[in-house]
């Protein structure tokens, strides 16, 4: 028997189309149902044997599942939770794969009451630009990380599935509160977007944009390849981790105006000893890989 015998997946893209593949690769997931607000995108998620079948709305597709996922953006979270708490199996373990973790404790406990013991919030650390069911591979989670923030009134066996349904992906689990998650995030995840959005819209408004796009390599790709994201699930999550993100704009800006003074009084010292150990942590840390 397999260790979801239903799966309901509401938003069929790249991180719920990869889940159902990897289970599936697994042996580890028997019937899948999918609903979301595209019906092609669904039929392609059917056509590549994501889904076994689709449903007409969520409160319907979570009708009979042992687990449900919530793949959607941060932004829709809430209302997928509304339309399907009255239709949740009791025993039935919901998690979802949002970038933030606080504000979707939140809306669990605001409407999924009768579930919130079986609710399991997650963040896989994996992803790409790219998006939509034709994105999804069985693979993407192998070696990734996958944080999950269980609630104090979390259920130790809800918690046990979640956490075995993502080892069976290939994820590499670990568990901390939606408070660390979100401050740390912010920082790693959330700030590295915003900044490389900023560059980019700031050489694109200039009248001659074209010049610097030209000239642009390797470099400022690396740099700004997060900027092509998708605008709307970038801008939920920046609004629903607003504080952390705050503080760490404040913390970044704080930073620049170091280099700035350095580059003021041509401080060249001041400006290796930043650059060196900027190097020697990006250094260590790569090699963790």
């Amino acid at each position: 028997m397999p260790l979801i015998e239903r799966l309901t997946i509401i938003g069929t893209g790249l991180i719920g189309g990869s889940f159902a593949l990897a289970l599936r690769k697994a042996g580890e997931v028997g019937t899948v149902v999918g609903a979301g607000r595209s019906h092609e995108n669904l039929e392609t998620a059917q056509a590549l044997g994501i889904l076994d079948k689709i449903a007409p709305d969520a409160a319907s597709a979570v009708k009979g599942a042992d687990f449900v996922l919530l793949a959607v953006p941060v932004g829709q979270t809430e209302g997928v939770m509304q339309s399907i708490a009255s239709s949740l199996e009791p025993d039935a373990v919901v998690s979802d794969a949002g970038s933030t973790k606080q504000d979707v404790v939140a809306m669990a406990q605001r409407h999924l009451s009768a579930n919130l013991t079986r609710f399991v919030p997650g963040h896989p650390i994996a992803g790409a630009e790219t998006s939509g069911a034709q994105a999804a591979r069985a693979d993407l989670f192998n070696g990734k990380n996958v944080v999950l923030t269980p609630l104090p009134e979390t259920n130790f066996k809800a918690l046990v599935k979640a956490q075995s349904a993502w080892q069976a992906c290939g994820a590499k689990v670990s568990i901390m509160n939606a408070s660390q998650h979100d401050r740390i995030f912010a920082a790693v995840s959330h700030l590295p977007h915003l900044l490389s959005y900023a560059l980019v819209d700031m050489l694109a408004s200039r009248p001659d944009s074209d010049l610097f796009f030209n000239y642009a390599a390797s470099g400022f790709r690396d740099f700004t390849r997060i900027a092509g994201s998708n605008p709307e699930v970038w801008r939920d999550i920046a609004l629903a981790n607003r504080d952390a993100l705050l503080t760490e704009l404040g913390a970044y800006a704080s930073k620049l105006e170091e280099l700035k003074a350095a580059l003021s009084t041509s401080d060249g010292d001041a400006l290796k000893k930043i650059f060196s150990r900027a190097q020697e942590a990006r250094n260590t840390w790569a090699k963790q890989d």
